[in-house]
């Protein structure tokens, strides 16, 4: 990046593409195949004796983001940091999207049928059984694509090229990307949630688009020039892969992990809801909302996300043009926060979920723009794709154990359940988890709290050269 700071079209161009892309991927995973395990796996003449017989559905939805957690984690920190050492973003980001996009469309192959004949079973207990393990086998394995290529390879790359001066606006525009993905995941996954086209041709077709996401980036993406004093250091490589547990690194970059342990907080919060919303949209909140159905809310989600992230990035660009201005804008996004999750708990038809949801993303946007700017920020120059594993700890692995399980229990405990049209009975997620999701949330304020009295200021580098 140059001395302006400006960031050349050329590089908007691939943060916008491989930001949107992933998380376009990321979305299908975090939300579709959840539903696919449910509406289709589950569902589509499974018997109650194969149901009995296996783990109920939410346990195993809890299962596979759980272990998907975890590849993420093991993955950032290892790929993160191998792509500290070899300094090549490029090969790292584009060859991985294609491989992400090639094991999502297989997605589209998995069947009860497919499982039996491939296995040579009969028994409709193990092959429901195998067919459920074979999804969340291979949501682990699209998680090590879209981990080494996005969570520790594209994100160290933007560490890389960005300063603390034009960060609020790259991370207002990654923080708007996930929700303009999901508006357009949610539009076109209802199509395959509601039965119109099969979750087949749902993942073939945008597996399709994140591996040509792959090749362009192998012609525009460039790696970040390194000037002398940001050379990767020669440290080893399985030392490194320890840096971010050592007590002088934490006392040393205190402010980074008190940022890492409130955005902890809020992922855990999102968790415990995220993974079953539109499950529960379709089962709970659609019954009670008469004239509606998956389809016609499915276009709701965008524009709710479309007002929370209007409002998202005013308070960027009006408050937060210095560091320290973040504080202002934090304490009031995590209050709508945790005020919208209460409030979803008493929404029990489409409208009154629209009101609080709204209130809900608003604080939600916020909070997540200007806690990932203040990360990048907080991160130690040279260390931007070894730290992406202790981001990847905090944002992901215990978010996304914690919250779920959590989720589960709130589902566990209301005794809500669905019958489907061959009197097949499953649990059903409740409004529950948004009360489980807002205790959580209140922590937030603690971490947030010290954080504030700290500061938010950072020293300017001048330094860093954007390709």
């Amino acid at each position: 990046m140059n001395e302006n700071k400006r960031i050349s079209k050329r590089v908007w161009f691939n943060i916008i593409l491989f930001g949107f892309m992933g998380q376009i991927a990321w979305n299908i995973e975090n939300m579709y195949f959840n539903t696919f395990l449910y509406n289709s796996v589950y569902s589509n003449g499974t018997t109650q004796a194969a149901i009995d017989g296996t783990m109920p559905v939410m346990k195993a939805i809890s299962i596979m983001v759980a272990l998907s957690a975890a590849t993420a984690v093991i993955t950032t920190f290892i790929m993160g940091n191998l792509s500290d050492k070899m300094k090549k973003r490029k090969v790292f980001i584009s060859v991985g999207y294609i491989l992400w996009g090639i094991v999502t469309g297989a997605f589209g192959l998995i069947t009860r049928d497919h499982i039996a004949t491939l296995f040579g079973m009969s028994d409709e207990v193990k092959i429901l059984t195998a067919t459920v393990w074979t999804v969340i086998i291979m949501d682990s394995v699209m998680t090590f694509m879209g981990s080494t290529s996005n969570d520790s390879a594209f994100n160290a790359w933007i560490t890389d090229i960005t300063l603390p001066e034009n960060r609020p606006q790259v991370e207002t525009v990654l923080a708007a990307l996930p929700m303009v993905a999901m508006g357009i995941v949610v539009v076109l996954g209802s199509f395959a949630q509601s039965g119109k086209i099969g979750y087949d041709v749902f993942f073939l077709a945008l597996g399709a688009f994140v591996i040509i996401c792959g090749v362009v980036g192998l012609f525009t993406l460039q790696d970040p020039e390194r000037s002398e004093n940001k050379q990767t250091d020669s440290s080893g490589y399985w030392r490194d892969l320890f840096y971010g547990f050592k007590p002088s690194t934490i006392k040393e970059n205190s402010r980074l992990y008190l940022t890492l342990a409130a955005s902890c907080l809020f992922s855990v919060a999102v968790q415990v809801f995220f993974p079953y919303i539109l499950i529960y949209i379709q089962y709970v909140i659609m019954p009670a909302s008469e004239g509606m159905n998956i389809l016609s809310a499915s276009f709701l989600i965008p524009a709710i996300l479309a007002v929370a992230f209007l409002v998202a990035g005013l308070v960027v660009l009006l408050r937060v043009g210095e560091r320290k201005s973040k504080s202002y804008a934090l304490v009031p996004a995590a209050v709508l926060f945790v005020v919208g999750l209460f409030m979803l708990t008493f929404a029990k038809n489409l409208l009154s979920m629209v009101i609080c949801a709204c209130i809900m993303a608003v604080g939600y946007a916020v909070l997540m723009i200007l806690l990932n700017a203040a990360v990048r920020d907080f991160t130690p120059e040279n260390k931007a794709g070894l730290f992406q594993g202790i981001r990847m700890i905090f944002n992901v692995l215990i978010p996304m154990v914690i919250g779920p399980m959590l989720g589960n229990l709130a589902a566990a405990n209301s005794g809500v359940t669905y019958t489907d049209e061959y009197n097949v009975v499953k649990d059903a997620p409740t409004s529950n988890m948004f009360l489980y999701a807002a205790i959580v949330a209140v922590f937030v304020f603690i971490p947030l709290a010290v954080l504030i009295k700290k500061g938010f200021e950072v020293k300017k580098e001048s330094d860093t050269v954007a390709a």
